[in-house]
């Protein structure tokens, strides 16, 4: 295993594990596999070396069931925790890393919905007792908050680090502007953003990755194999999982366009006697900067691709993923996986947003 080079108290492994799967309904894997599966692959990626864990308190319950649940029951939307299945992931992982827990790096995250301090400080602690630690290593903020101005919730980020509850400080789906105004408000580095990279999505290439190299900064890339698209596993039609069925780079067209992609991988994990996703992994982490927590169904998953950071691409090699995947050009559709915080939770705080007087905006 490779790890990062940068300011933290642990080693932080540059191919993670991401546990948006774990407890969750939207993949179908069912508390059979929370309870035996979940934990062997936890298991096994420590035994390989692997310290990053991804997390967050939203995964593994369905938003829309939270919504419409928090609705009838009344429960504002800064209570969520309440919930029945709220932080199922967390928990999961918790129990899986047991005794090992100072062994990993664990990142968790939380949706800034409300502005009051209080309110940070407690989705922190809830995460921390899920999670089976007295300190969360990274704390992410998940997205904007409509509500929730970067001051107030880095106010309760600073009482929680003073404290010892919270160790580093990310954000996620951010844009250099809000990574610098987050910074500015903690006023101490905020050590990764959490984005969507892969040879398919390269926006964070623009500035976020050159700000990262030059400050000692970590690219977090979720969805690094842009849901199994990269493995090459689904040539000709589209997957029967409602989670790749719904997203459209499944759709025929893209995935007839992919083939020239595809072939590349192949081509370059035929050198190194690996598979097409590992070879898209190798891609993801050739940066110095950047770290995957791809997801892992099966124990043979996550040997897989724990085995991706022992890939060097040669400069020809990056060359030529680099050229197949400008050449890719996918056709728009619809999706329910556009954004990491799903959109019933969006809904939700942006009808509470409109009962409350506008000098709380801001």
């Amino acid at each position: 295993m490779r790890y990062l080079d940068v300011p933290a108290a642990k080693r932080i492994s540059k191919i993670g594990l991401g546990t948006h799967q774990f407890g969750s309904p939207e993949w179908g894997y069912g508390e059979s596999y929370a309870g035996k599966e979940a934990h062997a692959i936890v298991r096994r990626a420590l035994e390989l070396g692997i310290t990053l864990f991804d997390t967050a308190e939203i995964y593994g319950y369905h938003a829309r069931r939270i919504s419409r649940r928090a609705l009838r029951s009344g429960i504002a939307l800064s209570d969520a925790a309440r919930v029945e299945g709220f932080g199922r992931s967390e928990q999961i992982l918790g129990e899986a890393l047991g005794d090992d827990r100072e062994a990993a790096f664990v990142a968790t995250k939380f949706y800034p919905a409300v502005p009051a301090t209080p309110i940070v400080e407690r989705h922190a602690l809830a995460s921390a007792n899920r999670l089976g630690s007295h300190r969360l290593d990274l704390y992410q903020i998940h997205e904007p908050g409509p509500l929730a101005p970067g001051a107030t919730v880095m106010r309760g980020i600073s009482a929680l680090r003073q404290a010892g509850v919270v160790g580093e400080v990310g954000v996620s789906n951010a844009s250099l502007t809000r990574w610098h105004a987050t910074e500015q408000a903690l006023g101490s580095p905020v050590l990764s953003n959490q984005v969507g990279y892969s040879l398919i999505a390269r926006t964070a290439e623009q500035d976020l990755l050159p700000y990262a190299r030059a400050h000692h900064r970590v690219i977090i890339a979720y969805r690094p194999l842009e849901l199994g698209l990269l493995s090459g596993d689904y040539p000709d039609a589209s997957p029967a999982n409602p989670v790749r069925a719904t997203a459209p780079l499944f759709l025929p067209e893209n995935l007839e366009r992919a083939t020239g992609l595809i072939a590349t991988l192949r081509e370059v994990a035929d050198a190194h006697s690996a598979t097409p996703a590992q070879a898209a992994l190798a891609w993801v982490i050739h940066d110095p900067a950047v770290a995957a927590i791809p997801g892992a169904s099966s124990v043979e998953q996550i040997e897989t691709n724990a085995a991706a950071a022992e890939i060097e691409l040669a400069s020809d090699e990056y060359t030529a993923l680099q050229n197949a995947s400008a050449g890719f050009q996918p056709v728009p559709g619809p999706s329910f996986l556009t954004r990491q915080v799903p959109r019933p939770i969006r809904s939700l705080a942006g009808r509470w947003r409109k009962r409350v007087p506008a000098g709380l905006h801001r």
